[in-house]
């Protein structure tokens, strides 16, 4: 089978190779603690290639968003907070902005 992660082979009966358990674990033992610097930091201890970490932070093995969109959705939710907005961010409402393509242009004037 290949790996919902990398798509690489990740052996007979597993759907997700060694390489990218490693970075599953590293992401569930410090979700929503740090943020995505951090956590490039701790993907680039572990001595995997950089594609392989690419690959791992654009998966989308359940349609829900990017293992990026979940931690920047950890982030912008921690980040309301602090602002005093009860608002709860989904890895969906990233993917969301991130499709619509919004974000390029915030340095623009807008169109008449």
């Amino acid at each position: 089978m290949k790996c919902s992660y990398c798509q690489e082979r990740a052996g007979w009966f597993t759907r997700v190779c060694q390489d990218c358990r490693r970075l599953l674990a590293i992401y569930e033992a410090h979700q929503g603690q740090i943020g995505l610097l951090q956590f490039l930091d701790l993907f680039i201890e572990t001595g995997l290639p950089r594609e392989k970490i690419e690959a791992f932070l654009a998966a989308d093995p359940r349609s829900e968003g990017s293992v990026k969109d979940r931690i920047l959705a950890d982030i912008s939710t921690e980040l309301l907070g602090a602002m005093g907005v009860n608002a709860q961010q989904s890895a969906q409402d990233v993917k969301r902005l991130r499709q619509k393509g919004t974000w390029q242009g915030l340095g623009e004037r807008p169109k008449e």
